[in-house]
């Protein structure tokens, strides 16, 4: 399974979000579609270790954080994050065509890292230290709640 994750996020994550028109809303939330992809390129660079954010969970309840992760189950429509301002993230690229190529860039960024360093943890604000085949579950169950958000799975 984790290689049809893999698969996923390296060849139809980014052709999927390429339909989405930049000003597009969600069936929930309050972000655009282009404030999702940039929300999205922020978890990618948490999973390539390039942006740091301090560990918000701790014992019992990183456990239970860690055990969602590695299931099947869905994150809920309107899930809360404390990290993501109330009215959605601020947009930093100019539009979305440039949005979809840093995400692209995090990516392949991400599973060159990994191939090079097998072994490398990073950290997750939710979920802990995670290693490549928790990364690719986080990002594939992610990318898959935002692209139900937005209609498209």
């Amino acid at each position: 399974m984790k290689n049809e994750k893999q698969t996923f996020l390296k060849k139809h994550f980014i052709p999927l979000l390429e339909k989405l028109k930049e000003d597009e809303k969600g069936k929930w939330g309050k972000m655009t579609a282009r404030q999702m992809v940039e929300h999205f390129v922020d978890a990618v660079k948490s999973a390539n270790g390039k942006l740091v954010l301090p560990l918000l969970n701790a014992g019992e309840k990183l456990q239970k954080y860690r055990a969602f992760l590695m299931t099947d189950k869905p994150f809920k429509p309107n899930i809360k994050n404390r990290l993501i301002p109330k009215d959605g993230p601020p947009l930093r690229r100019p539009d979305m065509q440039s949005a979809l190529y840093k995400l692209q860039k995090e990516l392949d960024y991400f599973f060159e890292l990994f191939e090079k360093h097998a072994e490398l943890k990073t950290a997750n604000p939710f979920f802990g230290y995670l290693d490549y085949e928790m990364n690719i579950q986080l990002l594939y169950k992610y990318a898959i709640h935002h692209l139900k958000q937005f209609g498209l799975a």
